[in-house]
């Protein structure tokens, strides 16, 4: 299947080089876009570089032919799109993914998610697009494609979801995040392990000393070999794990916000410092760890 999306960071100079090279092609219509240097279509092909990164974004059914035939040769200098395998040969090989979501996020829950691929399994994510979660600003798009992660052949998946008053309560046991971090990677690996215990690694971002995580592995889980590094959602498993667990994330936090009647926003900022203070004139103080991480200093705001 032609791949259909397309994401990469630029450099300012080849930003401004694509730019260049669009307005001379003649056909590209170009048009205002928030948060775009510029965004512009032709047929059915849409590209977009947002003023983040920056990076561009290749949407349609033609976005193949134009990153092999223009992207890569003009702008990046680089023939990659195809040649993963060759490129990236570990993404291939059966591996399980871990990713978390809602660590920094003071409302909501912490969300620890895994995914088996082999590389069937991971060919068809990358064609599909999928990539780390954090690339994603659309809760859509991250709900489309976890439903295309869970409906992929082969596949298995593991979601660990602590909502605020277990978090709460694991934190007070282990009174560190790294710990906690670890004991949750570790109960999704094991979790996996249960459906796919021929798999012989687990890849993760590096969030602690290796041994940390180590240590939190039950006697199935000491098995496997254990691998950290940083921007492992490069990798196409680990990818498909953050979109798992952002689903979960963004999945409690419109639930909860639509009983409450209002938005329980995301991140720490002060329109989330608003809510807090809505929610505890509202429910009072003492009801604040059901949908809030306590050791995050925003909650001295809230403190009587």
């Amino acid at each position: 299947m032609s791949k259909t999306s397309y994401t990469r960071v630029l450099s300012p100079d080849q930003a401004e080089a694509l730019r260049r090279l669009l307005q001379e092609d003649g056909g590209f219509k170009f048009a205002e876009k928030q948060y775009a240097l510029f965004s512009a279509a032709k047929g059915k092909l849409n590209i977009t570089v947002y003023e983040k990164g920056p990076k561009v974004l290749v949407q349609g059914k033609e976005t193949e032919d134009f990153v092999q035939f223009r992207l890569e040769p003009e702008i990046l200098g680089v023939a990659e799109l195809g040649y993963e395998e060759v490129n990236q040969p570990e993404m291939f090989k059966p591996h399980f993914g871990i990713d978390e979501s809602g660590k920094g996020d003071f409302f909501g829950p912490l969300v620890i998610a895994g995914a088996y691929v082999d590389p069937v399994i991971a060919r068809h994510l990358l064609d599909h697009g999928v990539m780390d979660s954090k690339r994603i600003t659309s809760d859509a798009r991250i709900r489309a494609l976890a439903l295309l992660i869970r409906e992929t052949p082969g596949i298995v998946c593991e979601v660990l979801s602590l909502g605020p008053e277990k978090y709460n309560a694991l934190y007070s046991r282990f009174r560190n995040l790294n710990r906690l971090l670890a004991w949750g990677h570790a109960r999704v690996i094991e979790n996996l392990l249960k459906v796919r215990p021929e798999c012989p690694r687990a890849l993760s971002d590096q969030f602690a000393k290796p041994q940390q995580l180590e240590r939190a592995l039950m006697k199935m889980g000491r098995t496997i070999e254990l691998q950290q590094r940083t921007k492992a959602e490069s990798d196409v498993a680990v990818a498909a794990a953050s979109i798992l667990a952002r689903e979960r994330f963004i999945d409690w936090l419109d639930e909860c916000s639509r009983k409450l009647g209002y938005e329980l926003p995301k991140g720490v900022s002060d329109s989330v410092i608003a809510a807090g203070h809505k929610f505890v004139s509202d429910k009072g103080a003492e009801n604040l760890p059901l949908i809030a991480k306590m050791h995050f200093k925003t909650a001295a705001l809230f403190e009587a």
